[in-house]
């Protein structure tokens, strides 16, 4: 098994060069995206190399049209997290090598960003200009992500500059969006930022829609916002209504909840990821271990594939080297350290190097059933893909640190001074008081080993009956089945129900 830096060393390209080129020019979105990657992997003297070389050559005065979302996580998000992974405690780079070069950069990049929310609804547009604005005729479809996945990295550079207008953008998008879910808690996939209309109503926790959920959850932790965990949980809830289908997920109509394509995509592999953040490990183990089972199937993950009576066949046969189900691999081993986690990093390893490694570095793979290849090595592979990697086996870096990480792997440190209140007088709603003799522990009101009462006498629920968490429905209506996976989670008292004899879902199995 890997067991040490020098055998990972085998994996990162970053490894495998002495210096990295002296001229970056060309390819400075994939140095911004491994900053944090050189950092995490201890390779300090390149860190200040890149540093140097981006203080020095990068300007976004430019004319260029770019998509606000992957810009924002991207870019403003690589340069935020190494700003502050510049600034920390630890002394990474000389002495008056850094005078807050990133931190500026971060700054006029994020004013530029700012003419994109100029717009009816406060919903941002999809494409600005770096150094125009946004252009006459400018398309006014964009994504939910696109609208509801800013406020980590503009939330942090407001913190940082003192400059409360990016997060107030930001926070004004994401209220807005809220605002536009269904009666059952759902949001569409595409929507119009001048009118505020849905463009599409079929939705998922796949492309489109995914890091919305991540950063709302995400968001409460970094910034303490009440407003952002009671979003999530009514969302959360919502998801394991209407999407959920054994430890898959489909797509269904916001505005119905009904089923509409039963198509299962590589990036809802973060999901578990996720789960593991909320404490939800049982259902997160489950939804993980079938990603890991398409994995072994085809050696990687097809970017797209249907489930058809409990078949799996690949109508998008791309693997561009995604990092979610390594992502969620390390949060599951972070969360249980069962070592059957380290044993799936190392497949993921091996069918890397095996697959898709190249003299240049590692290329996606046109098509997962004949493993032929295309030129191409998207910047994630280094911010994410390589750094959970990485982590799964050394997690040296995390040690007596608290960080979240953002949809793009960069880290930001949870810091007391960032939330709304200070931590040891700020209750969350989200946790139950488990009593145990004299003693009462904390735990996460999602995990499906506690159930939250159903009924919560508070001032935002008013005494009236509410879900709690971790009640999932059974998959029928009827509660018909022909097997467990088609039964859901009991809303009394959590337990998991099982499939009768008879067929019918219920609380058979007493333990």
């Amino acid at each position: 098994m890997i067991s040490s830096k020098s055998k990972l060393k085998c994996l990162f390209p970053l490894f495998q060069l002495e210096r990295l080129p002296q001229d970056y020019s060309g390819s400075a979105l994939t140095l911004i995206e491994s900053l944090s990657s050189l950092v995490i992997m201890g390779n300090n003297t390149e860190f200040q190399s890149a540093v140097v070389w981006l203080s020095e050559n990068l300007t976004f005065n430019v004319d260029a049209r770019v998509n606000l979302f992957e810009c924002n996580i991207r870019v403003l998000g690589g340069l935020v997290s190494a700003h502050l992974l510049a600034t920390d405690s630890t002394d990474r780079l000389g002495k008056g090598v850094y005078k807050n070069q990133l931190l500026t950069l971060a700054e006029d990049l994020g004013k530029r960003f700012l003419p994109a929310f100029n717009t009816p609804t406060g919903l941002p547009y999809a494409w600005v200009n770096l150094k125009y604005g946004v252009m006459e005729n400018e398309t006014t479809e964009t994504s939910t992500s696109g609208c509801g996945s800013l406020i980590l990295e503009m939330g942090a550079l407001s913190r940082l500059t003192g400059d409360p207008k990016y997060e107030s953008a930001a926070l004004r998008a994401l209220r807005k969006l809220w605002s536009m879910r269904s009666s059952l808690n759902l949001l569409g996939t595409t929507l119009d930022v001048s009118t505020g209309e849905w463009i599409e109503y079929s939705t998922g926790i796949g492309a489109g829609v995914d890091s919305f959920y991540e950063y709302l959850f995400k968001a409460h932790i970094l910034f303490g916002k009440e407003e952002f965990w009671r979003m999530f949980h009514s969302a959360y809830i919502a998801v394991q209504k209407y999407f959920r289908h054994g430890p898959w997920y489909h797509e269904a109509d916001m505005r119905t909840g009904k089923a509409t394509y039963w198509q299962l995509t590589s990036l809802q592999a973060f999901w578990p990821g996720l789960q593991v953040l909320v404490g939800d490990i049982a259902a997160a183990n489950s939804s993980h271990r079938e990603f890991v089972y398409v994995w072994k199937k085809y050696g990687v993950l097809p970017e797209r594939y249907l489930l058809d009576h409990q078949m799996l066949h690949p109508t998008e046969k791309y693997y561009p080297l995604r990092p979610e189900l390594a992502e969620s691999t390390f949060y599951l081993y972070q969360a249980t350290k069962d070592p059957w986690y380290i044993e799936v990093g190392e497949s993921i390893v091996n069918s890397l190097n095996l697959y898709t490694k190249v003299d240049g570095g590692f290329a996606s793979i046109r098509d997962v059933t004949t493993m032929q290849l295309e030129d191409h090595q998207h910047s994630f592979f280094l911010a994410e893909t390589c750094k959970y990697l990485f982590l799964l086996f050394d997690d040296s870096f995390l040690v007596e640190k608290n960080y979240i990480f953002t949809t793009e792997g960069h880290p930001l440190p949870v810091l007391s001074s960032w939330h709304d209140r200070l931590p040891e007088t700020y209750i969350q709603t989200n946790r139950t008081l488990l009593k145990t003799g004299n003693q009462a522990r904390q735990t996460s009101s999602m995990s499906k080993q506690v159930c939250p009462p159903t009924t919560l006498n508070s001032w935002e629920c008013s005494g009236q009956q509410v879900e709690s968490a971790c009640h999932v429905h059974d998959a029928r209506s009827d509660h018909r089945c022909l097997t467990d996976d088609e039964c859901g989670v009991d809303s009394s008292n959590c337990r998991r129900r099982s499939c009768s004899m008879a067929g019918y879902c219920g609380l058979w199995l007493f333990i």
